[in-house]
């Protein structure tokens, strides 16, 4: 199978159900500890294109294109802010201080251009016309809205206790009626507790998958706790009735990651492979039983491997003596959305298909 490489650069969050991990950041001890290794045939230089990728172009270069910080020749802003790099410019490849710089066309000296920061600033939109780290298309879907909620999280979610004349569903525009604390918002997702995930390890539950319907908006709010507020569907993805619940819609934050290994070892197994599937290939999504309470944050890198068998040894007395073959390591997996007991990552440069079970462990 063909080798690719890619990776997730935002974070969306609902803060007082979901709890996340802060900001990724690359710790020193994980940079010591990892070897950022040039490819024996990694070219002089390469010319950045439209539909390059700030890990695509990295992985030209690098063994591993994921310990990209530690080789580009920028200070600490730019390594925050990666989006500096426009179609046009020229990385060069610098075999003798083993470093990647930037340059603009006909240059050969690799000088790092002139960039403008704010380092104290979110945008909610890039510059259309700068590299990305890679198309937020692949991980969109997973950042818009909830998608892992955790078993503690659901009993103080609002919950729909009544629809508008009764109606066993609702559709757009029709009003529902809904207990429960809304924290102050009035714009909400509505969802419904799928599948359990349980540990592969403990077998216990840690989370369950949501399921999206909708979504709600105020139009009052009750005067007491005891009494129901008015909400509105503003639009209707799937059917949602009484019993479903509610989380606040909050902005989504664009947050620029750093790939870098976890500053503890995290011994993780795969979940669940989202889809419902069995089995995950190259850029699918699927969850892991680590999270922030576990040290785990955005842009943690992992490496994927396949649980070694247990097996009886035929060439031993009788042929019964249990042995463990190695684990195999087939694949690397990108953390972009952390909860507190639960991760999505997803998968790259894979050899191999994931399945539930499989190990997700840090880097060598």
């Amino acid at each position: 199978m063909k080798n690719f490489s890619t990776a997730a650069v935002f974070l969306t969050l609902a803060a007082s159900v979901l709890p996340v991990a802060s900001h990724a950041q690359t710790p020193a001890a994980a940079v010591k500890k990892t070897s950022c290794t040039f490819l024996a045939n990694a070219p002089d230089q390469h010319v950045v294109v439209k539909g390059d990728t700030l890990w695509d172009i990295s992985g030209k270069f690098l063994q591993h294109p994921w310990c990209w910080p530690q080789v580009w020749d920028m200070n600490r802003e730019q390594i925050h802010n990666p989006h500096w790099i426009y179609p046009g410019q020229v990385v060069y490849f610098d075999r003798v201080a083993g470093r990647l710089r930037l340059g603009k066309p006909g240059s050969n000296t690799g000088s790092m251009p002139t960039v403008r920061l704010s380092p104290g600033v979110r945008s909610s939109a890039l510059d259309s016309d700068a590299i990305p780290a890679i198309p937020q298309s692949i991980i969109e879907p997973f950042l818009s809205r909830p998608l892992i909620v955790e078993a503690e999280g659901l009993k103080d979610a609002p919950r729909i206790v009544a629809t508008q004349e009764n109606h066993v569903y609702l559709s757009n525009g029709d009003k529902a009626y809904v207990r429960g604390n809304l924290t102050g918002h009035d714009m909400f997702q509505v969802f419904r507790p799928g599948k359990p995930l349980k540990d592969p390890a403990t077998k216990e539950v840690i989370g369950y998958e949501a399921v999206h319907l909708g979504t709600l908006k105020l139009v009052q709010e009750g005067k007491t706790d005891k009494d129901p507020s008015t909400l509105v569907v503003v639009n209707s993805k799937q059917e949602m009735g009484v019993g479903d619940r509610l989380l606040p819609q909050e902005p989504t934050p664009i947050i620029n990651y750093v790939p870098h290994a976890s500053e503890k070892p995290i011994d993780a197994r795969i979940v669940a492979v989202y889809g419902g599937v069995t089995q995950a290939g190259q850029n699918a999504v699927v969850s892991i039983n680590r999270g922030a309470r576990d040290g785990i944050d955005v842009g943690t890198v992992l490496e994927l491997y396949r649980l070694g068998q247990t097996i009886k040894d035929p060439t031993s007395e009788k042929g019964k003596e249990v042995i463990k073959l190695p684990d195999e390591k087939y694949g690397t997996l990108f953390v972009f959305r952390v909860f507190n007991r639960v991760s999505y990552g997803l998968i790259m440069e894979v050899q191999d298909s994931a399945q539930v079970g499989d190990i997700a462990a840090s880097p060598e």
